[in-house]
């Protein structure tokens, strides 16, 4: 590709070269005609001569011999470590003595994916995955949060006050627990907050998800979930059964699989459980509505090219709201 500001494009040195070689003009008068010095001119007529019209391409400016480059085994130093220990470019090169700015270009020309696209427990490229389709595949999980005491947990009174968060009889009374459903396709999602995950609460959060989406033009066809007790259940699978859904499960100790709707419970302790100090559980509550609104309908997301998760919803109801 030519640069933007380039005098002659390759039909122009062309021309140039065909006036110099075959119409007999001089460098000088050719250079003067096309606007480019003498010695432009005569690039191009030697390059018409000897190569042809092929010659007239851009050619790449990499220099032909590199003697400053680092050595293959250096290199190759680089490359193991990295494979074996997931380091990146700093502590490569702390470890082989070069610069960190040649362990990046290092990892960059043999094509090693950045450590944050790579899974930690293989060092492999994670593959990503989406569903054609709203509807497809829709994930499902649960999070625990910790409830906000009336008087104001730690953020607002310091750690001692916190302590009544604590789940001290086993029974989760400290705790709320937020279930969510996310389309895979359009990142749509659905959320309560809940007392429990018990069975029989997972399966009634699955009909009010699936009713959800469907008033939104959503069909639900599969879902998937980790392999918690409240999903390896009768009742889970009775309740999907009944509503023509084809219940999935993630592979054991392989989060990464659901990592959508795990991912969107980071951003949602990030930007609502924990954006700001609250007084109480109530006040947390009231802002959720209004928070989960503005991520379906308003949020850019960058997973989906700075798109909503409305936009991806063909004639969703409220999407220009």
């Amino acid at each position: 590709m030519c640069h933007r500001n380039a005098p002659l494009t390759p039909t122009g040195r062309l021309r140039l070269a065909r006036c110099v070689v075959e119409d007999g003009y001089s460098r000088r008068e050719a250079a003067e005609r096309f606007g480019v010095s003498p010695r432009t001119a005569h690039r191009w007529a030697r390059r018409y001569r000897d190569e042809g019209e092929a010659g007239m391409g851009d050619r790449p400016s990499r220099p032909h011999h590199s003697p400053a480059r680092t050595p293959a085994a250096t290199e190759q130093q680089v490359l193991d470590l990295r494979r074996e220990h997931r380091l990146g470019p700093l502590r490569l090169a702390a470890r082989t003595g070069i610069g960190p700015a040649t362990c990046h270009r290092i990892l960059t020309r043999r094509g090693m994916a950045p450590l944050a696209a790579c899974d930690r427990a293989t060092g492999e490229p994670v593959r990503r995955y989406e569903r054609a389709r709203p509807g497809d595949l829709v994930h499902i999980d649960v999070k625990k949060l910790g409830r906000i005491p009336d008087s104001g947990g730690h953020k607002v009174l310091g750690r001692a006050a916190g302590r009544s968060n604590k789940d001290t009889d086993g029974r989760g009374r400290g705790y709320l627990f937020l279930h969510t459903a996310l389309d895979d396709h359009s990142r749509l999602a659905y959320t309560e907050i809940l007392t429990d995950e018990t069975a029989p609460t997972c399966a009634g959060f699955l009909r009010r998800a699936v009713a959800w989406f469907a008033r939104r033009g959503v069909t639900a066809r599969r879902v998937l979930t980790d392999n918690a007790w409240a999903y390896t259940k009768t009742t889970w699978r009775t309740t999907c059964r009944q509503l023509g859904i084809g219940p999935r499960w993630t592979r054991p100790w392989r989060p990464q699989t659901n990592g959508k709707v795990e991912r969107f419970h980071l951003t949602l302790l990030e930007e609502w459980a924990y954006q700001r100090p609250y007084t109480c559980e109530a006040q947390r509550q009231a802002a959720f509505g209004d928070w989960l609104d503005w991520y379906n309908y308003h949020r850019p997301h960058t997973g989906i090219g700075g798109r909503t998760p409305a936009s991806r919803v063909t004639n969703l109801p409220g999407h220009h709201t």
